[in-house]
Parts: structure tokens; C-alpha cells; sequence
């Protein structure tokens, strides 16, 4: 641009930008009305200015009828451009107004700061491992504390029967052992006979299939009767404590509750945890003749063999003490998913969201713990030899 030279752009509209080279100076003219509409116009030309060389930078206003937020917006954004470059910025012609309106937007102005450079990823995955590891650890702490509290509860509730509420606790017996007749008893046949057509598929190659009765009857009731049925408890009736408890806790009943002086450990916690402990055994055992059933029916169809023939391997195949270990895990499996069960409906908090979550939680944590208790008592049963 050669000295003193004038360029008028958008000549004729309601704004114009006139760029005038003096020297050194360089003189920019907004007139017109510089507002939202117009600036698609100018906005490239601005972005795109070209000192050439000059020093100082004049904007000149004086013929400015109007300008908004926008325009005043992409007005500052220039001066700081231009101001950025080196340019010594005098601003001319403008009213009381427009100078309240740039003062405004120039305190709101802000750059947003440069994004972070990324974490290594190895440090990151340290990172959450390690945020995982506290949060376990402290879960882990307040569940352990929570069990010391619900075992005082327990025996201070032995110790006092008559404080037992026999309605809630004959309610939930319905709910979480007659009501699951159906699914663990289809579910455990099923398991029976899956035991069966797999054990005789393999007996077969080296002639022994008389010995599925026993892979039936030693699966059954020492690890699949029990362990299927804690599993089935956990999903249905750990949740469905997790759930009913957590809603109470959104709708403020228990907070009622202990205003009214009533313990919540006793009025919810305990009937769910005797109800679960005084059926799942129950379970247990008809699980035990269904899983069975399902084997012998197997059995008759694959192998041919009697139900009476069944029968005679079957006493032979097991001792008692093989039914008494699946029905001795029960109460404790039992314990576990109730007191699971409410632990997390009770860490509710006041959302439905928190609702879902803590349901999901306590179904996870019931199952995961169950599997592991089991592994730790089959473990154990196996070095005394029983």
C-alpha cells in the first residue's frame, strides 16, 4: 500500500473500513453502522491486516453511527492485534458510549489458556491405578466396619428375641426364598443336566460312564447347588435390598425413621439378614434335588440308566458330610449378600442415579465375594479331608 493511499471497502452499505497510509501511521476508518450484520464483511479484512511497516495505528471512530457487542468485540480484538505487533494504538472520534461498551468488553476479554501437553500414559495408568487402589482400600474399611456393626446388632438382637420383628422378617422370607422357587429350581435342573451330558461325553472315551452319577452328585452338592443359588440370591435379592433401602434413603424415611428414635439397623437391616440366613439353606437344599434330578433325568436318556440304579451309585458316590458341606456354606453366603445388600443401599445418596449405582455395586461385590469365600472354604475342607 503506497503512502496516502485511500481504500474504501464495502462502499455504498451501511459500514465501511477505510485504510489510509501515512508514513508511518497507518489510519483505520470505521463508519457506518458497525454491527452483527456487517461484520461478515470486514471480520477477513481485519484478521488479515497488513502493517507494512508502520509504527503507529490511528482507528479512527468519528464516523461510526452505531456499534453492538459484536462489533465492539471484533474492535478489540483488533486493537490487541495490532497492539501485539509492535503498533503504537491511538483510538479518535469516539463517544462516551462506545468507550463505556469496549471498556466492558475488554474486561471481559480473556484468551483461553494453552492446552495442557498430554500425560504420559503409563503415568496415567499409574494414576488411576492408584485412585482405584485408595477408593478399594476404603471401601474395603467402612464395609469391615460395617460388619462389626451389623455382627453387635446380630448378637444384641439374639441376646433380646423378643425385639425381633417377626412380620417384616416372615415378609422377606416370602420374598427372597418362596418367591425364588421357580428360577433356582429351573436354573440348578438345567445345571444338572448339563453336568450329566458333559460328564458322560467325556466318561465314554475310557468306559466308565456309571461314574457320571458321581461328577453329578459331588458337583451338585458340594459347589453348584450352593454356589448357583448364592449367585441367584445375589442378583435378586441383594439388589432388591440395595434398592428398597437406597429409595427410603432418597425419600428421607430413614432420617424419619431415627428422628422417631428407631434404630435402622434393627428395623432394616436385621430381618433382611435372618431372613436371608434362615432360607437360603432352604434353597440350598432344594437346589441339591433339583441339580440332582436333572442328572438322573440325563442319566436315563444318554446312559440308560434307572432312576433306582441312580439312586444305588448315587448313595454309594457320596457321604453325608458331602451334602453338609454345600448346606454349611449357605448361612455364611447367606450373611454376606444381606449384609452387602444393605451396606450399599444405606451409601445411598439423595439421587436416583445413586440408586442404580449402588445397586449395581452390591450385586458385584455380593458375587465377588461369595466366589471367593467359596474358593477359601473349598480350599479349606480339602486339607482337613472332608
Amino acid at each position: 500500500m503506497s503512502a496516502a493511499e485511500d481504500l474504501g471497502l464495502g462502499a455504498g452499505a451501511a459500514s465501511t473500513l477505510q485504510l489510509r497510509r501515512e508514513g508511518a501511521v497507518l489510519r483505520l476508518g470505521f463508519a457506518g453502522a458497525w454491527t452483527t450484520q456487517e461484520l461478515a464483511r470486514h471480520d477477513p479484512v481485519l484478521r488479515k491486516l497488513d502493517l507494512d511497516g508502520a509504527r503507529e495505528a490511528v482507528v479512527d471512530l468519528t464516523a461510526c453511527s452505531a456499534l453492538d457487542s459484536a462489533g465492539a468485540w471484533v474492535l478489540d480484538r483488533t486493537l490487541d492485534d495490532l497492539k501485539q505487533r509492535g503498533a503504537t494504538v491511538t483510538l479518535v472520534g469516539s463517544t462516551p458510549a462506545i468507550e463505556t461498551l469496549l471498556g466492558t468488553i475488554a474486561r471481559q476479554h480473556c484468551e483461553l489458556p494453552p492446552a495442557p501437553p498430554p500425560d504420559n500414559p503409563l503415568i496415567a495408568v499409574a494414576l488411576r491405578i492408584g485412585r482405584e487402589t485408595v477408593r478399594i482400600g476404603k471401601e474395603a474399611a467402612d464395609l469391615l466396619s460395617f460388619l462389626g456393626l451389623t455382627v453387635t446388632v446380630l448378637l444384641r438382637t439374639l441376646l433380646r428375641p423378643w425385639r425381633i420383628r417377626l412380620v417384616p422378617l416372615i415378609a422377606h422370607m416370602e420374598q427372597t426364598g418362596l418367591n425364588a422357587l421357580p428360577i433356582v429350581g429351573l436354573i440348578s435342573f438345567l445345571v444338572g443336566i448339563v453336568l450329566a451330558y458333559q460328564g458322560a461325553d467325556q466318561l465314554a472315551r475310557f468306559g466308565a460312564q456309571i461314574f457320571t452319577v458321581d461328577l453329578v452328585a459331588v458337583g451338585v452338592l458340594r459347589e453348584m447347588g450352593i454356589l448357583l443359588t448364592a449367585i441367584i440370591v445375589a442378583g435378586r435379592s441383594g439388589s432388591s435390598f440395595t434398592a428398597q433401602i437406597g429409595t427410603m434413603k432418597v425419600n428421607e424415611e430413614i432420617d424419619a425413621m431415627q428422628t422417631l428414635g428407631l434404630d435402622p439397623m434393627e428395623v432394616l437391616v436385621m430381618p433382611r439378614v435372618f431372613a436371608l440366613v434362615l432360607v437360603l439353606p432352604l434353597l440350598t437344599f432344594y437346589a441339591d434335588l433339583m441339580g440332582l434330578l436333572g442328572g438322573a433325568v440325563m442319566a436315563t436318556i444318554v446312559l440308560d440308566i434307572s432312576f433306582f440304579q441312580f439312586a444305588r451309585q448315587l448313595s454309594d458316590a457320596v457321604t453325608l458330610w458331602t451334602f453338609w458341606i454345600g448346606i454349611i456354606k449357605a448361612p455364611l453366603f447367606a450373611f454376606i449378600i444381606g449384609m452387602i445388600g444393605c451396606y450399599e443401599g444405606l451409601q445411598v445418596s439423595r439421587s436416583a442415579e445413586s440408586v442404580g449405582r449402588q445397586t449395581t455395586r452390591a450385586v458385584v461385590e455380593s458375587i465377588f465375594l461369595v466366589i471367593v469365600l467359596d474358593a477359601m472354604l473349598s480350599i479349606f475342607f480339602s486339607v482337613i479331608g472332608v
